[in-house]
């Protein structure tokens, strides 16, 4: 049977517009509905496509929130813990004391109270002098138990006790000055007698008192006038012991101004800041100093600017510090990062992983941070044993090259948790170089706590006294310290040296000052 032949050309559908087989509609319009649904279908997978990457999106933007919620949580945690912390440590706190843990005894866990076994006890020395003796009889009746039945010996116990005298009234000293006429000034004139302030109505051992209990003891304006008002009977108010402090500030200036450059020549200095409020305006308190100088600098800036003010832009010695920037500006010679910093922020990070859900949390990350901590606490032991001289400093060499060998296999690999991540970074970086200079200078510290325990004070005085309120307050704040700290370390006695800091010139000051004055 022969194949048919393909419809000609001008051949027309009877059944067109209705057609049998499709329920008698048009089969124009169903090939155009055909048509136009495929077009819709298409794009309907398109719009499915386009949500799902939306939705993939989402999920991994959820995902890295739930643990950057997880990390912040565990970062405020961390910090309300470390503001409120308890007086004695959780065994839970920290995965990584099991060094500490070995130092307590076997049997409750728990680390004996007091100083470590063969640590050599304190007791007072013996008076050199005796003021009085006063004789006391053998007692008639025993006073433990009662008895009238005691018989006299021939032994005598001696007992020495210290006490003070308390005069409750002031020394009262009249000054009678021989006048002579000043032509030049067409005047008559008088000249001070030793130990006299002329002009002032309290005398300089009160004076020099009262700035030694604010500035060494920590002591409020009104307290101090307290003190002298209940234990001496002098009475002043506590604006007169503002003066004391701005008096003795005029006459230290050109003193504090030394201080600075000797700071600046020194060998090896401290440094670090903290923060201070002026008539509620934010400020810095800076110091810098070792154990022979102090030097505070209060200033409404935490720049380079004020870093160099103190220490100089080209500072040719050791400079102990934090990783803060600003010290970049004084070019020092060699830079010493505080070890200790780094314990703390190892510890921190390791307590903000143990707070983290274990879905979220990197174990490389708390491996890595109890090894750095170990490994700088093992570092800052090394650096004690050569200050003390138990270890020989030419080993010093091949310690560090074995510290910075323990150290790459430790940042070898990269870590998920981005403080981790970026202390890893910072120890393997440019930086890595002042980790160990404690053993290329001698006398060098590993870590920054001078400069800490000597900050602590204005630490504690700024709760107390809540800042200042002037100018004059902040540069008061600066001098004072920094000379009463300083007379402390050469030896002097405070008050002494504020007696003569306000009754002699400047260089007999500053002769009183320093163990040295040259």
């Amino acid at each position: 049977m022969p194949r048919p032949s393909y419809p000609p050309h001008d051949f027309t559908c009877p059944y067109e517009h209705n057609c049998p087989y499709l329920d008698w509609m048009s089969t124009t319009w169903v090939l155009g509905e055909y048509r136009r649904a495929d077009e819709t279908y298409q794009e309907h997978l398109r719009i499915i496509d386009t949500m799902d990457a939306e939705l993939s999106t989402a999920l991994k933007r959820i995902r890295a929130l739930e643990k950057e919620n997880a990390e912040l949580k565990a970062k405020n945690i961390v910090l309300h813990q470390r503001q409120f912390k308890a007086n004695r440590k959780k065994d839970s706190d920290d995965k990584g004391s099991n060094a500490e843990n070995a130092s307590t005894p076997a049997g409750d866990g728990k680390k004996k109270r007091g100083a470590p076994v063969g640590h050599p006890g304190w007791f007072r020395d013996k008076p050199t002098h005796i003021d009085r003796t006063v004789e006391v009889s053998a007692p008639t009746v025993c006073p433990h138990c009662q008895s009238r039945n005691l018989t006299p010996i021939e032994d005598v116990k001696e007992h020495l006790q210290e006490d003070i005298i308390l005069q409750p009234r002031p020394f009262v000293t009249r000054y009678l000055h021989r006048e002579a006429f000043c032509r030049h000034c067409n005047r008559p004139v008088v000249q001070a007698a030793e130990d006299e302030l002329l002009n002032a109505p309290i005398g300089p051992v009160a004076k020099s008192a009262a700035i030694y209990l604010r500035y060494r003891i920590g002591m409020t304006y009104r307290k101090v006038q307290e003190v002298f008002r209940d234990l001496f009977g002098l009475q002043f108010v506590p604006a007169s012991a503002v003066g004391f402090d701005r008096q003795a500030a005029v006459k230290g200036a050109a003193i504090y101004e030394d201080l600075r450059e000797k700071i600046r020549a020194s060998a090896v200095i401290h440094a670090d800041e903290t923060s201070w409020r002026n008539d509620g305006i934010g400020h810095f308190v800076w110091y810098a100093g070792n154990t022979d100088l102090a030097f505070f600098q209060i200033d409404r800036h935490r720049s380079t600017e004020v870093a160099q003010s103190i220490l100089g832009s080209d500072f040719s010695g050791v400079l102990v510090a934090d990783r803060y920037a600003a010290y970049n500006g004084t070019n020092a010679k060699a830079r010493q990062s505080c070890l200790g910093h780094l314990i703390t922020k190892a510890k921190e990070i390791n307590r903000e992983l143990l707070l983290i859900e274990d879905a979220a949390c990197d174990k490389k990350a708390e491996a890595f941070c109890d090894n750095i901590a170990a490994f700088f606490s093992n570092a800052c032991s090394v650096g004690q044993e050569l200050l003390s001289g138990s270890l020989q400093w030419s080993q010093s060499p091949l310690i560090e090259k074995q510290f910075v060998a323990d150290l790459r296999k430790f940042c070898a690999s990269k870590l998920s948790y981005n403080p981790a991540e970026t202390l890893r970074a910072y120890l393997i970086g440019k930086d890595q170089k002042h980790l160990f200079t404690f053993l290329r200078h001698p006398g060098v510290q590993p870590t920054n706590n001078q400069a800490e325990q000597s900050i602590r004070f204005l630490v504690i005085f700024r709760k107390i006294m809540f800042g200042t309120r002037s100018e004059s307050g902040l540069r008061t704040h600066s001098i004072l310290p920094s000379l009463v700290l300083t007379a402390m370390r050469q030896g002097r006695h405070p008050r002494e040296f504020l007696q003569t800091l306000l009754t002699s010139d400047t260089a007999t000051a500053q002769a009183a000052l320093y163990c040295n004055s040259s």
